[in-house]
């Protein structure tokens, strides 16, 4: 694979500075006061794990960033990554009043940063393990669901254990969100946030079947997301080059961005949001052209329209109606051959059709066995999980309290 363009380690890390910067005090103070404060807020709403945003501005207009953090945190245990990961244009922010008397919504997603920040640089410890219910639960799954799940069942005295086939926990806030939106180190934090309450964490082990943890634990919670992505089928798709979206987003972050592979041309074949993750990480890597190819038209582009538009904004390129029928290349990737019968030249091709479902872990209908996050809904956003596993441990907590 020939050179990318050569970036200095300093243009590499202001490449994936945080997107959206943190505001400051008096920003956020002048942020917060501009609130309404809705009674039945829409953003409240609309937000999967129904924060009370209302109430945690207001905290934060008094200067009351705990009290705030708690409100956040007390509803969404993964608040943190939330505040820099979620689609917030089309959740709070989209439901803000405020866009209907055409101005600006309140930047709810960097307010709530604002607070939740200040839990991981103080280390403030907001919640407590509840009195020991001598009750055991088995979580397989170290995400967003099982951990929020493991959270709430440890604040209910239950003993949690979660079981992680990765080396890391932490699920796609480690290893799959593009890394201007979230660091690995912040989703790091902010999952120990949660073990610090004394759930016991295995990591490098892959659950193979339930049945063993049904006969030791008192109830097993399934969050192991989504499967590997999808293969294009086509000619050429097990060169040298072409690479899942997913494994070449857990190679920047897992890794230093100048070590991290990357071609000169580099095509990215699918238009979801990892699509647009990939394609534009490329670019910021040093890529010197970096391509969308889209074998629809750009209004069916399943990614959000902010996306589209960021990744626009960073020089990206895009190709509709657009089929690949091959791969070309000897011994490495050379081009990718249209249906039109037209090549775009690449040496890269990164490939974001969607993952498949998880099928190596056979789940069993019992009344022990809950599941929840993306293997569970097909594949959503991060708020999403949090509230699955949040209501997991709800429902969990009632069987085992009252048999």
């Amino acid at each position: 694979m020939p050179d990318r363009a050569v970036l200095s380690d300093e243009q590499l890390a202001a490449n994936f500075a945080d997107i959206a910067p943190p505001l400051t005090n008096d920003a956020a103070l002048l942020e917060a006061n501009k609130c309404l404060f809705c009674h039945d807020a829409p953003c409240t709403i609309a937000c999967p794990t129904h924060i009370d945003v209302p109430a945690f501005i207001k905290k934060i207009a008094t200067g009351n960033l705990r009290g705030s953090a708690r409100v956040i945190l007390e509803a969404n245990p993964f608040g943190h990554s939330c505040a820099r990961a979620c689609p917030v244009e089309v959740l709070c922010e989209g439901a803000c009043v405020l866009n209907d008397r055409d101005e600006a919504p309140i930047k709810i997603a960097l307010l709530q940063r604002h607070a939740t920040d200040r839990v991981l640089e103080h280390k403030w410890k907001l919640f407590e393990p509840g009195r020991s219910s001598g009750k055991r639960v088995a979580i397989v799954g170290a995400g967003p669901a099982g951990l929020a799940c493991a959270r709430d069942l440890r604040r209910a005295g239950h003993a949690v254990t979660v079981f992680e086939a990765k080396p890391q926990p932490g699920g796609l806030n480690t290893y799959g969100i593009a890394e201007y939106k979230l660091k690995a180190d912040v989703a790091l934090a902010e999952v120990q946030d949660i073990l610090d309450l004394g759930v016991e964490l295995k990591t490098g082990v892959a659950v193979k079947s339930v049945e063993p943890l049904l006969a030791e634990y008192d109830a097993v919670f399934v969050g192991i997301g989504l499967g590997s992505t999808k293969s294009l089928g086509i000619p050429g798709d097990d060169l040298p080059g072409v690479i899942d979206a997913l494994t070449f987003i857990e190679q920047l972050k897992t890794r230093p961005y100048s070590q991290t592979p990357v071609g000169r041309n580099v095509v990215v074949i699918g238009a979801g949001n990892t699509a647009i993750d990939a394609v534009t990480q490329a670019k910021r890597l040093g890529a010197a052209s970096s391509t969308i190819v889209y074998r629809r038209g750009e209004a069916d582009m399943p990614c959000y329209h902010y996306e589209y538009e960021l990744a626009k904004r960073d020089g990206c390129g895009f190709r509709f109606n657009a089929t690949p029928r091959r791969i070309v290349g000897t011994g490495t990737v050379a081009g990718l051959e249209m249906s039109t019968g037209e090549t775009i030249p690449c040496d890269m091709v990164i490939v974001a059709i969607g993952q498949s479902e998880r099928t190596e872990l056979h789940v069993p209908d019992h009344p022990k066995v809950f599941v929840g996050g993306d293997c569970a809904n097909g594949g959503k956003e991060i708020v999403n999980a949090a509230a699955e596993g949040v209501a997991a441990a709800r429902r969990i907590h009632e069987r085992l309290t009252n048999g």
